[in-house]
């Protein structure tokens, strides 16, 4: 084959490419707005009633990590949310030795393996959570997920986390919900599981789960509430900031969008425009702010965040979560972001704001859109 015609050939295939790419883009829907409707209060309360404790007075709550990779928010917000108030006993685990790599940001030394917890606590957790990991069937989680069942504890999946518990054979039968982006992966592995729309938590015989990933407060705070009473949830809403909530929905809301994919595109092509957005860590600092901020800006397709202290030690929260900083110094970083001042509902809302004045409206939309948050998005309504 000619220079020439080899040539011709590839431009070919690329405008063909093109095309297609193009195509595709043009048939996919556009957002829609959708409104959530409330939830009747006989649902509510039977809702709590399922999440009660099913052990102990005083109950125990482990928060299961993956080593590699599991997700930010999911790990510590919801462990966080719950060390707000003083209703039960809430440990950070881990598969094995060493921090706990959390994704798209972050890592921290989780309280214990669940070996040492299996050795200390024989009987079981009450309540035992489970985030998003880059894997959903590593042998150690689903082993020790069945074995806590069995031993009766709640099972929660937060997010994707509801596949690992899917994978744990935990939701064979069972009515689920999961994020929007894997609800069709998770509906064809497992047909045995019914999808409820318009909830952003559902609870079905001891296992609970929720959409996507800033569900996990409304449902550690329905959690708190099962537990502590009304005005516990109450009490720690109003620490986060957060408006009255409830399991209310607009499923219809959140998919796969033209803006979206085209948003997503551009960004990743625009590789030379990547930055680093540098956080200090300092003692005393909420976690829960730490998390949301941090998942945001680490989803912009632009950035990705690096965080420092001053000593370079791990850094102590102010619920005594140990974070590890990726570094000593943010002296080589043009871009920090501002102290995590907020409460954690506002601190979210702040990191949108500034994301769509940094890089425009509608990257701060895909990133609330892969939060599945309802209080951003151009396209929803609270």
């Amino acid at each position: 084959m000619s220079i020439r015609r080899f040539l011709w050939v590839g431009l070919a295939l690329l405008a063909l490419s093109l095309t297609s790419a193009a195509l595709w883009l043009f048939s996919l829907p556009m957002p829609v707005m959708a409104q959530a409707q409330a939830v009747p209060e006989a649902e509510r309360q039977a809702m709590l009633t399922a999440l009660q404790p099913p052990k102990r007075a005083r109950p125990l709550v482990a928060v299961v990590g993956l080593n590699e990779a599991t997700e930010t928010t999911d790990y510590l917000l919801t462990a966080g949310v719950l060390r707000r108030v003083n209703v039960a006993d809430v440990l950070l685990l881990a598969t094995g030795p060493g921090p706990v790599h959390l994704y798209p940001a972050l890592a921290v030394h989780a309280d214990q393996t669940v070996a040492e917890f299996d050795a200390r606590y024989p009987n079981g957790a009450d309540y035992v959570i489970v985030p998003a990991m880059s894997r959903d069937d590593d042998p150690i989680v689903l082993a020790w997920l069945r074995a806590q069942a069995d031993k009766g504890a709640l099972i929660i999946g937060v997010c994707a986390g509801a596949k690992v518990v899917a994978a744990a054979g935990l939701l064979d039968g069972k009515r689920a919900t999961t994020h929007w982006y894997y609800r069709q992966e998770l509906l064809e592995k497992h047909p045995s599981i019914t999808y409820v729309p318009n909830r952003r938590m559902v609870v079905d015989h001891q296992v609970a789960t929720t959409t996507g990933i800033t569900a996990s407060m409304p449902m550690m705070l329905s959690l708190i509430e099962a537990i502590g009473g009304r005005r516990k949830s109450t009490d720690v809403a109003r620490d986060l900031g957060m408006a009255p909530w409830d399991a209310r929905h607009a499923s219809d809301a959140f998919h796969f969008t033209r803006p979206f994919a085209t948003t997503v595109l551009g960004n990743t092509l625009a590789f030379w425009r990547r930055e680093q957005i540098a956080i200090e860590l300092r003692p005393g600092l909420d976690e829960v702010s730490l998390a949301l901020r941090a998942d945001a800006w680490s989803r912009t397709y632009r950035s990705n965040v690096v965080t420092f202290s001053a000593t370079g030690d791990a850094v102590e929260s102010r619920h005594g979560f140990r974070i590890i900083p990726d570094e000593r110094t943010a002296t080589t970083h043009s871009n920090p972001v501002s102290a995590l001042k907020h409460k954690p509902a506002d601190a979210l809302d702040q990191t949108l704001a500034d994301i769509a004045a940094r890089y425009g409206g509608r990257t701060a939309d895909v990133v609330a859109l892969q939060l599945e948050y309802p209080g951003f998005h151009s396209g929803l309504t609270p």
